[in-house]
């Protein structure tokens, strides 16, 4: 299996969870199942006692809530922050400076700010817009129809080790990885570059569908990116303009 659980369980908790639970099943066998899903022992033995004591409810994440909150502060006390806040309609830092004023009640804008997210008060920040929908590998029902797409920065000492990272800058070799990963078969592709920049990222997008339409793959390739300026960012205005002139004549 190519597919790693760590990689299902980024895109989906639950889902990866159920899957190693259904290799245990088929295989019995808790090391073979690990090593199939390269995840360790103790990882597939507590899924699988998860879904033993709780069935398929058992995948989901279980709440990290204490039992008990001696330093919460009491009922009396959330209801003036409220009041001050639907009073005032000031944020955290100036309702502690309003509440010691006026209430002689002394908070950190910290314990506040956990009050009003209590209470529903999430702020005024918009929701960004979303320009593309997303899509999760294993809903791929035809290959070359999905890509997952990613930049990575290699030149890490702690990763490489002082010999690769020193040869790697001595030879002024390129730092970044460009990766194309098909949803369906896991196929990737790989580039490296010097500098992350749009102009790299579109003779990536040229270099891969070019190398797709010459082995007779002919149909339509989302790329599903990080909103990284190097695949023109989340601007959906300029993310229309790149579609427009540069994606929709390559087919993706």
């Amino acid at each position: 299996m190519d597919i790693s659980y760590r990689e299902i369980y980024a895109m989906n908790k639950e889902e990866a969870r159920k899957q190693v639970v259904s290799s245990y099943i088929a295989l019995g066998n808790i090391s073979q199942v690990a090593s199939l899903w390269h995840t360790s022992r103790n990882v597939v033995r507590k899924w699988i006692r998860r879904f033993e004591q709780k069935g398929e409810e058992g995948f989901r994440d279980e709440s990290k809530k204490p039992h008990s909150s001696p330093r919460k502060v009491s009922q009396e006390v959330e209801q003036k922050v409220l009041e001050a806040r639907k009073k005032t309609g000031y944020g955290r830092k100036r309702l502690a400076w309003y509440l010691a004023r006026e209430e002689g009640l002394v908070l950190s804008s910290n314990t506040i700010r956990h009050i009003l997210s209590r209470n529903g008060f999430k702020g005024r920040r918009k929701p960004r817009k979303t320009f593309y929908p997303a899509f999760w590998a294993w809903e791929a029902e035809k290959a070359f129809s999905l890509a997952q797409v990613d930049t990575k920065d290699i030149l890490d000492k702690g990763a490489l080790g002082t010999k690769l990272w020193t040869h790697i800058l001595r030879k002024r070799l390129p730092q970044y990885q460009w990766t194309f990963c098909e949803g369906k078969s896991r196929l990737r592709f790989l580039a490296y570059s010097r500098e992350l920049s749009l102009v790299n990222g579109l003779c990536f997008t040229f270099l891969v569908m070019l190398w797709l339409r010459r082995c007779g793959i002919d149909s339509e390739v989302i790329w599903q990116t990080d909103w990284g300026e190097e695949f023109g960012g989340s601007n959906p205005e300029k993310l229309a303009m790149l579609e427009e002139k540069y994606y929709q004549p390559l087919g993706s």
